[in-house]
């Protein structure tokens, strides 16, 4: 099958926790403990297309009280994406939005395997670096998107630069003390 594959160039965000922002293009969070379109073990770098969205998935544990997050933007220019917010491409991946929007999180607690995971795996093997998807967060709406990465470096043509033009981030671990 001959995916839809596109180019993204633009802005992306993401919220960082402030004691991990030194490494923000690491994802290694997501590899951690997985996520919505990765098993653990997989880096993975979850941004969005709008600062908004960016806050708003990175406080979805903390719905009554907004935590402290470092925000940054990285500039992109990547090509083998795929728009799955267009309805045309989600069905040339052989998908739907409702294995967009399975309870990953419940699946994966029961040891099964959540058709998100499933399908990022065939796209990642098919050659996708990013897919742009719905956020799922509280209180998202149709404006709030995600981009997701699985493939990216400071070259094309998956190129993702984290913007710091005045050296504002942390450069290591040390930069915190542990309390």
């Amino acid at each position: 099958m001959t995916l839809p594959f596109g180019r993204f160039t633009g802005t992306v965000y993401r919220g960082h926790h402030p004691m991990w922002a030194y490494d923000p293009l690491s994802g290694a969070g997501a590899a951690r403990f997985g996520g919505r379109f990765n098993a653990p073990g997989l880096p993975t770098l979850y941004t969005a297309l709008r600062p908004e969205t960016a806050w708003t998935e990175a406080q979805q544990g903390f719905a009554f009280k907004a935590q402290p997050l470092t925000l940054c933007a990285y500039d992109v220019d990547c090509t083998d994406v795929l728009d799955l917010t267009d309805p045309n491409v989600l069905a040339g991946c052989q998908s739907d939005m409702a294995v967009l929007a399975c309870a990953w999180e419940d699946l994966a607690r029961q040891k099964k395997q959540p058709p998100s995971w499933a399908l990022a795996e065939r796209l990642r093997a098919e050659g996708a670096a990013a897919i742009i998807v719905p956020s799922f967060a509280a209180r998202a709406d149709a404006r709030d998107r995600n981009m997701i990465f699985f493939n990216w470096s400071d070259a094309l043509p998956h190129r993702l630069q984290v913007i710091d033009d005045e050296h504002r981030l942390p450069k290591n671990m040390s930069s915190w003390t542990l309390q």
